[in-house]
C-alpha cells in the first residue's frame, strides 16, 4: 500500500488525473475526517461537500507538487480552510445586503454569521502570522487544520520535533492574543 500511495502521489503531482482520482478514492475516509476537523463545529458547509470541493480545486490546480502523504493532507487542509473562508465571506456579504433580498433574521442565522466572522478572524490572524513567521503558520495549518500529530507535522515541514513543538506553542500564544484583541 505505501508503494502504491507514493506512486499515486508522484503521478498526481505530474498532472495524471486518473492517479489523482485513485488517490482521492484511497484516502477518501481520511479526507472526510480531515474535513470534519477543519469545520470545527461550523454548520456552514457539510463534510462531504467540503471534500468534494477540495477535490475539484485539486483538479483545477493542475500542479499539486505532492511530496508525501503528510504533505497531501497539509495541502488538503489549506484548501479546505480557504473553502470554508470563502463560504464565510459569502454569508457575510449576504448578511450585509449582497443578495439584495431582505428577510427576517433568525437566531440560527445569527449563530452562522458569528461562526463566519470567527472563521474569517482566525484566517486573517493566520495570514498575518504567515507574514511574520511562515514556519509557525505552517505548523498551525498542520496541527490545527490537518490534525497532524507533532511527529507528522515535523515530517511534513521538514524540521525537528522540538522546533515544531516550540513553534506550535509560540503560534498558539500569538494567535490567542491576536484573537482576543
Amino acid at each position: 500500500m505505501p508503494g502504491e500511495l507514493t506512486q499515486l502521489l508522484h503521478a498526481a503531482s505530474d498532472g495524471d488525473q486518473p492517479a489523482l482520482n485513485r488517490l482521492v478514492a484511497l484516502l477518501y475516509l481520511d479526507l472526510k475526517q480531515l474535513a470534519h476537523r477543519c469545520r470545527k463545529g461550523s454548520q456552514a458547509v457539510d463534510t462531504t461537500s467540503l471534500v468534494h470541493e477540495c477535490y475539484l480545486r485539486f483538479l483545477d490546480s493542475g500542479d499539486l507538487a505532492l511530496n508525501d502523504r503528510a504533505h497531501f493532507f497539509n495541502l488538503a487542509a489549506r484548501v479546505m480552510r480557504q473553502l470554508i473562508c470563502d463560504f464565510a465571506r459569502e454569508q457575510l456579504a449576504d448578511k450585509r445586503g449582497g443578495g439584495a433580498t431582505h428577510f427576517e433574521l433568525r437566531e440560527s442565522d445569527a449563530v452562522e454569521y458569528r461562526e463566519a466572522e470567527h472563521c474569517l478572524a482566525v484566517d486573517q490572524a493566520l495570514e498575518r502570522l504567515a507574514e511574520l513567521h511562515p514556519d509557525r503558520a505552517r505548523v498551525v495549518e498542520c496541527r490545527y487544520f490537518a490534525g497532524l500529530t507533532e511527529e507528522e507535522t515535523a515530517e511534513a515541514v521538514g524540521r525537528s520535533l522540538r522546533s515544531v513543538q516550540r513553534d506550535w506553542q509560540h503560534a498558539r500564544d500569538w494567535l490567542g492574543r491576536r484573537l482576543e484583541a
